[in-house]
């Protein structure tokens, strides 16, 4: 499908909104000049232009099958993969030790959201790559970073996430995968995962599976699991692919979408695997692994909101229906310009939040600060959860647009909306990601959360003379939010606490995204202005109704018991 890569946005969030320039006035990104950014953002918007946006029919008409054991990939995806390989966008920030680029994680995040709104389907697979080159550069053997990430890093080479097992998901502790030691430094690893995105492929020489499994003395529970590498070839002496492993995809998953990306369920029967990180240490070594997948989730969210977002726009300029306006089309009704203009309004603060975390991310990788750190891991189940229901709530409403046709699968707008509903489930739910906003990130007495609120209403502040009833506004939704976050500072049960956990997360997601806004206006020029006004008008006050929800505890969700829900 046809798609733009949307680089007045990135350039402008960068040099104007997310504060990019501290992150290239440090020593370890000083080589990211604005000419050096400017030139990886075009090349990889072309790239998703012309190379993996005519994919994305392809992956969802035609999706990935097992053939006589051996997965086959939708057409087309084996030379937009190497596109993607061969461009050097799978190590766009890895070590350059072992062949990176060592750029700031932001661009991977604005090149990761480029690919998403270009052909998700293909893109998930440098994703999980990309997680599993961090969590071996910060876990691994010197051994295994050696002879492993180079490959990962071009992309010869592709890397999987294992966790889920069928009687454990969210609840990683019940797995049942064992790891027993071989005595030669190896371990044999036996048991069954299922959800593995792209397990599998016919494209690249070898597919590394980081899988979570118990060794024999390991006590139950997440305390007692350890992290192993387990290829689909073992190595031979040269570093090359040598026999099979003792793994193999027993099927693959019929999906409500994304259907390029073929989702497997793995069994492994004694396989070779190498240990990553400590024994029993697994479940640190792998949330490196999730906490840098969870943030490329929310970009795709973003990714897809931006595709469903310029779908409907090219289908309500072109389709005419009624007068209003002098062309007839129908982007000149002002229903249609309502949702139309949502749709630009909520992909722009979801893209400004999810590049945000990422330059917090950044910024504590290259100065090791906490406070950047807090931010970073305070930001990050926010853009996650965020960035993908703004992508559903996107494409959803780009069906709407499109009316009948909508419904009609070759339009296209239904596409978008089957495959990004899976991103507010994998890398841990969206319900998971607003338990942990108020149960772990505000284990500071909500210190991160008040410093982000600081920050908007400093932007309100600086907003005051030029834009004073947006500002004025954006200042109370900001202190409205600072007394829910008290509140909540305040309760001493949980289940207050997670009981209005998804409004809070989303009513400080709106916040967040109107004090972007409002510095867009500021700072930018008269469209980005009435954009801004739109948001804050007409958005913004929904954080209000949502923020009352989550200050009303625990107690009126367990007034029904569940009797009471299932009578008819």
């Amino acid at each position: 499908m046809p798609y733009r890569a949307p680089l007045n946005d990135y350039k402008f969030l960068l040099d104007h909104v997310v504060d990019f320039r501290s992150v290239t006035a440090t020593g370890r990104f000083a080589d990211a000049t604005d000419d050096m950014v400017t030139a990886i953002l075009s090349e990889a918007g072309r790239m998703c232009e012309e190379v993996l946006a005519p994919l994305q029919r392809a992956g969802d008409t035609h999706p990935a099958r097992i053939e006589n054991g051996i997965v086959r990939t939708s057409p087309g995806f084996a030379d937009g993969y190497r596109a993607i390989a061969e461009g050097g966008w799978v190590g766009m920030s890895a070590d350059p030790a072992h062949g990176g680029m060592g750029l700031p994680l932001t661009l991977t995040m604005a090149v990761n959201e480029m690919m998403s709104a270009a052909c998700l389907s293909l893109q998930l697979n440098p994703l999980m790559s990309q997680g599993q080159i961090e969590a071996l550069e910060r876990h691994a053997s010197d051994e295994v970073k050696a002879l492993y990430l180079p490959k990962l890093v071009s992309g010869e080479w592709c890397g999987t996430m294992n966790l889920t097992e069928p009687q454990a998901g969210s609840d990683v502790g019940a797995l049942a995968t064992k790891a027993v030691p071989k005595g030669d430094g190896t371990y044999a690893v036996t048991g069954q995962k299922i959800y593995i995105s792209w397990a599998d492929n016919d494209f690249s020489e070898n597919v590394c599976h980081l899988v979570l499994a118990r060794l024999p003395e390991g006590e139950s529970g997440t305390r007692g699991i350890s992290l192993f590498l387990v290829p689909k070839y073992l190595p031979d002496g040269d570093g090359g692919v040598g026999p099979s492993n003792g793994l193999r995809v027993v099927s693959l998953e019929h999906k409500t979408g994304l259907h390029g990306s073929p989702t497997a369920v793995m069994e492994y029967d004694g396989a070779t695997g190498w240990m990553i990180g400590p024994e029993h240490g697994g479940m640190a070594a792998m949330f490196t692994m999730m906490n840098n997948a969870r943030l490329g989730v929310g970009v795709q969210g973003v990714g897809v909101a931006e595709g469903a977002y310029q779908h409907a726009l090219a289908y309500a300029r072109d389709r005419r229906q009624g007068k209003a306006g002098g062309s007839g089309a129908i982007a000149e009704h002002a229903d249609v310009r309502r949702m139309l203009t949502t749709m630009r309004a909520e992909t722009y603060a979801a893209r400004a939040i999810a590049l945000s975390c990422a330059v917090a991310i950044d910024m504590g990788n290259a100065t090791g600060d906490p406070a950047w750190q807090g931010r970073a891991a305070f930001l990050t189940p926010i853009a996650k959860a965020f960035g993908t229901e703004t992508g559903i709530e996107v494409a959803r409403e780009g069906v709407q647009v499109h009316g009948g046709m909508g419904f009609i699968e070759e339009a296209g707008a239904a596409q978008y909306s089957r495959d990004v509903r899976v991103t507010a489930i994998y890398e841990g739910t969206n319900g998971i990601q607003s338990m942990d906003l108020v149960a772990r990130k505000l284990k500071d007495d909500g210190e991160t959360a008040f410093a982000l609120i600081d920050d908007v209403v400093e932007e309100a502040r600086a907003a005051q003379g030029t834009l004073p009833e947006l500002s004025q506004a954006v200042w109370d939704a900001a202190e409205t939010l600072r007394e829910t976050t008290e509140w909540l500072v305040a309760r001493s049960d949980p289940q207050d606490r997670f009981a209005g956990a998804m409004p809070y997360l989303r009513g400080f997601a709106l916040v967040l995204g109107a004090g972007h806004h409002l510095r867009s206006a500021r700072l930018g020029d008269a469209a980005r202005g009435a954009l801004a006004a739109f948001y804050v008008e007409r958005l913004l006050p929904a954080h209000a109704g949502l923020l009352a929800h989550a200050r009303q505890g625990a107690d009126g969700l367990y007034a029904l018991s569940l009797d009471d829900l299932a009578a008819a």
